[in-house]
């Protein structure tokens, strides 16, 4: 029977569609590390305040990008590179969604409302990355090789995605409200494309390492696509919701250290 657990079970056991696996959540984590980094460094003189949680953030991002590659030496592995279609980050960065990475290179400070397109973007991202490391969770906490890894990765995504609640609350409480739901009605509306997008790709190439039969990789496909729709239709309101998390300033302290993975 497919499943979810059933098909990530796969991806799991076969190590060249494990290898692909964690390179590409590799590098999309430390593609963010980096993003939020730079944003730390060119926040605002106004926003001062808001440069720590922005660092812990990316301080966060990064330690995920080196507990996905220590899950590969740990099965003696390397990283391989990451297909062009397969780069969540980047193709959300290459349709506008989000700062623009030449933005972040340049050392002029941003403005209140780049702050406000980072925290939207992010509140979307996160909402879709907590999402998908909850699901991994749910089915391999007790994985005796992932199991700590995505319990891990899974609690600091919740934080994210919490951080990016409060703040936007304090920024919508302090006149950007309008602007905070037109951004994310946007980012929204594109990061659904663009997920089903990565999605059909990332099956794609693992149908081809495992060598699935026409007939299931369609059912899969089938599968995203009826995802996309709901999504279209009425999921992408949960992307835009703002609700003030239980445990206020979620980001208020620094990094986790990464666990080590004999």
């Amino acid at each position: 029977m497919l499943s979810a657990r059933s098909l990530f079970q796969e991806i799991l056991d076969n190590d060249e569609s494990f290898r692909l696996f964690c390179s590409i959540a590799a590098s999309g984590e430390s593609q963010g590390g980096w993003e939020n980094a730079r944003i730390a460094a060119l926040v605002p003189p106004s926003e001062r305040g808001l440069a720590p949680k922005i660092t812990r953030h990316g301080a966060d991002e990064d330690k995920h990008g080196r507990i996905f590659h220590a899950l590969l030496r740990k099965r003696g592995l390397a990283p391989v590179p990451v297909p062009a279609d397969t780069d969540y980050t980047m193709i959300l960065e290459r349709h506008g969604i989000g700062l623009a990475h030449d933005r972040l290179r340049a050392d002029r400070p941003l403005t209140v409302p780049d702050i406000v397109a980072y925290l939207a973007h992010s509140r979307v991202t996160e909402q879709r990355a907590s999402e998908q490391v909850g699901l991994l969770r749910r089915y391999f906490a007790g994985h005796p090789d992932v199991g700590r890894a995505v319990r891990m990765i899974s609690a600091d995504e919740d934080r994210h995605l919490a951080y990016c609640h409060e703040e936007l609350l304090r920024f919508a409480a302090a006149g950007h409200g309008r602007t905070i739901q037109r951004t994310l009605r946007t980012c929204a509306l594109a990061e659904i494309r663009i997920y089903r997008d990565v999605s059909l790709a990332v099956m794609a190439h693992m149908g081809r390492i495992l060598g699935w039969p026409r007939a299931r990789s369609a059912l899969l496909a089938s599968g995203i696509h009826a995802v996309y729709a709901y999504e279209r239709a009425a999921g992408w309101r949960r992307m835009v919701s703002l609700r003030m998390p239980e445990h206020r300033n979620p980001l208020g302290g620094p990094a986790t250290p990464a666990p080590e993975f004999a």
